[in-house]
């Protein structure tokens, strides 16, 4: 078993090493600088089209009727769906004979929904998936169908298009069980804040270098703008989570054992033993009893972006990237009105090449055909967009054929879900956001830190059933703790203690034994 893992590790960091070598030096392929404003590169503008060349997929094209492709994600419905969907329709039928049903799950219910869908064998094709949202459990269920063939057969766009650090990165024992959004690299958390109130007031947010500095801005909020919460808060969304916290899961989030993405420290630890957790902690209930967030923080299911969208939350908890705040004030109805604030500082892990995924449920009566809507979504421009922003003319207007404008119906269809969907690089993007946005992509991958896990995948399956008992420990204590609603000093030891008895000693164990060894082997 150990020489196993020794050669895997070491054949994974060879791949991991262009990595790092793509963080200190310009990228070829998909993300090389791009000139003139385009927002896409040379090789992203180029659509494979799989409709047409494929020869088996057109002996797949036959004339027994479209098979219609469920797709599951999280966002809210849109009312435009079904016009969206219909038009997609239209152009999936000579594509790769396939209907698609659109099934966007709210944040809040996520978790619930998805999780009853998976235990119950429902039957749907494709669906968001993340390091971060139970990949590895999920895929350890059964839940998840392995790609890797998929990908060789319908997948080519994807495998000629996707940078293969990504494709590494989201492996599990080996194998792709879901498909990475091309995106950006590295990761950076801050909050996205109201910056017209902020000017109104006189507030002087470049002061604000760590978590702890927003006490004295939100202080003023509370004082001057009765009826705005200063920091909205929820589930998952907090000064503890893992984008703020530069946490490192080595793998799944909700499997215990974290080392820090900008430290040395390879030493895992469980997240009560780590002082920067439990100080945030700490940070966060003070917040909380001055009244600076939600007092529903630990049961409220509203969206974040819902909550700014309300004109009644001054910030929120964001994970940040170049532009985000532009796209949120889109989202939100708040243009010119946001801001962003970074509070870490950028790194690069294993997580961010599979924090946005596309899955395919292992009930799909259709893999193939799934597989070849998300090489669509990753190489046709015209499908992407139609999936993101709805139909020209209506939802929007193109200023040129890569700057658009928002109508008075892109309300009706505006999932901001760009992230999920394929390769964000061949978006259109909008008139208030800078034209170079995927030039600053780009720049904002150069001079992260790459965490000492770069490279390193936590296989859990010799715990699964100590994973699964410390998973419905946090459902208990978790948020309620990082909200800040209870008090810490009575609710963390009884968390721990439970923590204890769910196994989670055990799990810390089987994941330094594997991280040492891939360390060993570097």
């Amino acid at each position: 078993m150990t020489r196993t893992m020794s050669h895997f590790y070491r054949s994974r960091m060879i791949l991991f090493i262009g990595l790092i070598w793509i963080c200190a030096c310009s990228r070829g392929g998909n993300t090389e600088r791009i000139e003139n404003n385009s927002p896409i590169s040379t090789k992203t503008e180029s659509v494979f089209d799989v409709g047409d060349d494929n020869e088996e997929l057109q002996s797949n094209n036959n004339n027994s009727g479209a098979y219609t492709l469920k797709f599951v994600y999280i966002g809210s419905s849109q009312q435009d769906e079904v016009e969206i969907e219909t038009a997609i329709n239209d152009y999936l039928s000579d594509k790769i004979n396939a209907k698609i049903d659109i099934i966007p799950i709210d944040w809040g219910p996520w978790d619930d929904k998805t999780n009853l869908m998976i235990a119950s064998r429902e039957k749907f094709d494709i669906i968001f998936t993340a390091q971060w949202n139970k990949h590895a459990v999920h895929v350890s269920k059964g839940a998840f169908v392995e790609l890797d063939d998929l990908l060789e057969q319908y997948g080519q766009g994807i495998l000629q298009s996707l940078d293969p650090v990504f494709l590494e990165g989201a492996k599990i024992n080996g194998k792709n069980y879901a498909v990475p959004t091309n995106k950006e690299f590295a990761a950076q958390g801050g909050i996205i804040y109201r910056s017209d109130i902020a000017e109104e007031l006189g507030l002087d947010m470049s002061a604000v270098k760590s978590i702890s500095d927003l006490d004295a801005i939100y202080k003023v909020i509370l004082d001057k703008k009765p009826g705005m919460t200063p920091i909205y808060m929820k589930l998952g969304e907090t000064f503890n989570t893992h984008y703020i916290g530069n946490y490192d899961a080595l793998g799944d989030t909700s499997i215990p054992g974290i080392i820090l993405k900008d430290e040395e420290s390879t030493m895992v630890m469980p997240n009560y033993e780590v002082e920067r957790y439990v100080d945030t902690l700490r940070i966060t209930r003070d917040f909380f009893k001055k009244g600076y967030i939600n007092k529903d923080a630990a049961t409220n299911q509203t969206m974040n972006m819902d909550a700014l969208r309300s004109g009644d939350v001054f910030s929120i908890t964001a994970s940040l990237k170049p532009g985000k705040d532009e796209e949120l004030a889109i989202q939100t109805g708040l243009i010119g009105k946001l801001a962003q604030l970074e509070l870490n500082a950028k790194t690069i892990a294993t997580s961010e090449t599979a924090g946005s995924m596309l899955a395919i449920s292992s009930t799909s009566e259709d893999p193939a055909r799934a597989m070849m809507f998300i090489n669509l979504l990753h190489t046709d421009k015209y499908l992407n967009n139609l999936l993101n922003y709805g139909i020209e003319g209506k939802h929007y207007v193109k200023i040129n054929e890569s700057v658009i404008q928002p109508t008075a119906q892109t309300k009706d269809y505006n999932p901001a879900s760009n992230w999920m969907f394929g390769n964000q690089f061949l978006n259109y993007v909008w008139d208030t956001e800078d034209p170079n946005k995927w030039n600053n992509f780009y720049d904002f991958n150069q001079n992260a830190k790459l965490s000492p896990g770069l490279g390193f995948l936590f296989d859990g399956n010799s715990v699964r059933a100590e994973i699964a008992a410390v998973v419905n420990v946090d459902r208990q204590y978790q948020t309620a703790l990082e909200t800040g609603s209870v008090e810490i000093d009575k609710v963390l030891p009884e968390y721990i203690e439970r923590l204890k008895a769910a196994g989670i000693e055990k799990i810390i164990a089987e994941k330094q034994a594997q991280f040492d060894i891939f360390l060993a082997n570097k």
